[in-house]
C-alpha cells in the first residue's frame, strides 16, 4: 500500500492568505525552519501505479497534482491516475477540489455517507453542479462496512464513524456520517492504514481501531485549546471545531499504541507552533516518536 499526502495543512494552507501570525511571517520571509503546506489530502494505491484513490479533494487540487506527477500516467492526450474520490466530511476544505476535476471525460466515482451527500447537494450542491459537467457516480459508505474500490482490488477500505458535526453551511443537526476516519487493509499482507483528519476525541473503541494499524495519519490541527484565542484571530477553542489538541491529549493516545506503529500528524493549522521544526513542541514530539507530515510525503506499508 502506497500513501502519498498531498496537502498536510488545514482549512485556509500554510501560510493562510490573510493570516500574519508568526508561523505565516516566517514561511513568507523564506525561514529554513519552516516549509509550506497546502490544505489536507492524501491518495492511496495499490500495486496499480497508476490506480490512486483521492482521499478529500482540496481547494488547492490542482497545485497538488502538479506536485505529484506520480498520479499523472500520461498514457493519453487527457489521462489522469486518480480512479476513485472518498470524501471524510463535507467540509469546504475537502471538497471544493472537486469542482477543479470537471473536465473529467467519465462520471467521477465519488464515496461518501448519506449524510455527506445530502449537504453536498442540498445546502452546497457541489455534486450537482458537478453533474452539469463530467457526472458523479455516487458509491455509498456504510459506517462499519468494509467496501473496495476499482483499480484497488487488494486493498479493502472500513468507514469508521467519528464524532464530529456538518460543516457550517448546513442547515441539518448533527447526525452520524457527518465526519469519518477510515482503515485501509492490504488483504495481502494485513498492513493496515488508520486515517482521521479530525478528531474530537479518543474513545476506547476508536483507540482499539488505531492499535490495529500500522501507521496512524490522525488529526494534528491544535497544539493547545485556546490557540487561537491567544492569538487573537478568533474566539473558537480546539474543542469547538471538534479537534482533540496535541496538549489536551492526543500525545497521551499515541504514547499507548503498540510500539511499532507508525504516528504521523496531519491537517495542521497555521497556528500549530510544531509547524516550526526547531521548536520545543517539535522536539517533544520527536521525544514521543510523533511525526508531522508534509506535502509529498510517502508512506509504504
Amino acid at each position: 500500500m502506497h500513501i502519498r499526502i498531498l496537502g498536510a495543512a488545514a482549512g485556509g494552507g500554510f501560510p493562510q492568505w490573510n493570516c500574519n501570525c508568526r508561523n505565516c511571517q516566517a514561511v513568507r520571509s523564506r525561514q529554513p525552519n519552516v516549509r509550506a503546506r497546502t490544505q489536507s489530502s492524501i491518495a492511496i494505491r495499490g500495486d496499480d501505479a497508476a490506480g490512486w484513490t483521492l482521499v478529500n479533494a482540496s481547494p488547492d487540487i490542482l497545485t497538488q497534482l502538479q506536485a505529484n506527477p506520480q498520479l499523472q500516467p500520461a498514457r493519453a492526450a487527457r489521462d489522469t491516475g486518480i480512479r476513485n474520490i472518498v470524501l471524510t466530511d463535507a467540509q469546504i476544505d475537502h471538497t471544493t477540489g472537486l469542482l477543479m476535476l470537471r473536465e473529467s471525460p467519465q462520471p467521477w466515482p465519488l464515496w461518501c455517507t448519506d449524510s455527506v451527500f445530502a449537504d453536498l447537494t442540498e445546502a452546497n450542491p457541489i455534486l450537482q453542479v458537478l453533474q452539469r459537467y463530467c457526472g458523479v457516480a455516487r458509491q455509498r459508505i456504510d459506517i462499519g462496512e468494509w467496501f473496495s474500490v476499482e483499480g484497488s482490488d487488494e486493498l479493502r477500505w472500513q468507514a469508521i464513524g467519528l464524532p464530529g458535526r456538518p460543516p457550517p453551511y448546513s442547515k441539518r443537526e448533527p447526525q452520524s456520517g457527518d465526519v469519518i476516519g477510515l482503515l485501509v487493509e492490504d488483504r495481502r499482507t494485513g498492513k493496515r492504514l488508520c486515517y482521521a483528519p479530525g478528531v474530537a476525541r479518543v474513545d476506547a473503541w476508536l483507540f482499539e481501531l488505531m492499535s490495529s494499524a500500522h501507521c496512524v495519519l490522525v488529526d494534528g490541527t491544535f497544539w493547545t485549546d485556546d490557540e487561537l484565542i491567544q492569538l487573537g484571530v478568533s474566539r473558537k477553542r480546539a474543542a469547538d471545531m471538534g479537534h482533540l489538541t496535541q496538549s489536551g491529549g492526543m500525545i497521551d493516545w499515541l504514547d499507548r499504541l503498540p510500539t511499532g506503529t507508525r504516528r504521523v500528524l496531519i491537517h495542521i493549522n497555521n497556528t500549530n507552533p510544531i509547524l516550526v521544526e526547531d521548536s520545543a513542541e517539535r522536539a517533544k514530539l520527536t521525544e514521543h516518536r510523533i511525526e508531522v507530515s508534509y506535502d509529498g510525503m510517502e508512506i509504504v506499508l
